[in-house]
């Protein structure tokens, strides 16, 4: 009997751990694509959540954005740049009321009169959002970037115990995503980094209640049917 098959042998009578018969590291990433499978199915069953994002270049310094979310049909959202642009969003009842501050209209080339603070929301139908207008969308895709290249050591998130896998991003970036250590496996961050940015996805409020309301009606301006 060869010296691989003995081995062989060996490892299905003992049942050795991952390093003792592991070949080249392959069930080691079995268990990181394992992990990051029920990650992501965790993710995929949540009825809410809130989502942050800090995307930084060197060119155009740090966009940042929460999402607090029903992941359907309702939903806020906020867009800070550095610049100091700032763009709030309610989505409720099927409409949007957007609220963009001054320095944000500014930055489009929409200037308007006086020097105090845009307090207005506007109100339009959520079905009139399109790609591209700045605003946010209820829902959110949670899903594998690839396979996982390998199983980190233990982390932290905010005090919570986690543990850190690197996935390739099949071009020329990375993920490390943190998956919480304890209880279901929620995604606690995601850390996209490439030669031109570092993109920073943290996930917490997981299946909490949202408070969600319009906001006073004595600040909207209803743009409902003015197209």
């Amino acid at each position: 009997m060869s010296a691989a098959v003995t081995a062989a042998l060996a490892c299905l009578v003992t049942a050795v751990a991952v390093t003792g018969c592991s070949d080249d590291g392959k069930t080691e990433t079995s268990s990181a694509d394992h992990l990051l499978d029920d990650a992501n199915a965790t993710m995929n069953a949540l009825k809410s959540v809130t989502v942050d994002i800090v995307n930084r270049t060197t060119e155009d310094g740090e966009l940042s954005t929460r999402l607090t979310t029903d992941l359907d049909d309702t939903c806020t959202f906020t867009s800070s740049g550095a610049s100091g642009s700032r763009l709030e969003q309610i989505r409720i009842d099927g409409s949007d009321y957007v609220r963009p501050n001054r320095a944000y209209l500014e930055k489009f080339g929409k200037r308007r009169p006086g020097t105090g603070q845009q307090e207005h929301w506007i109100k339009t139908p959520a079905s009139e959002s399109v790609p591209g207008d700045g605003l946010a969308q209820c829902t959110y895709e949670f899903a594998s970037f690839g396979e996982a290249d390998e199983k980190g050591g233990p982390t932290e998130v905010d005090g919570i115990p986690a543990t850190s896998l690197e996935v390739a991003d099949g071009e020329d970036g990375s993920f490390t995503f943190s998956i919480a250590a304890e209880g279901k496996p929620y995604i606690l961050k995601v850390v996209h980094k490439d030669d031109e940015r570092v993109v920073t996805t943290s996930f917490s409020a997981f299946d909490e209640p949202l408070d969600v309301r319009p906001p006073d009606a004595a600040k909207v301006l209803d743009m409902t049917g003015a197209g």
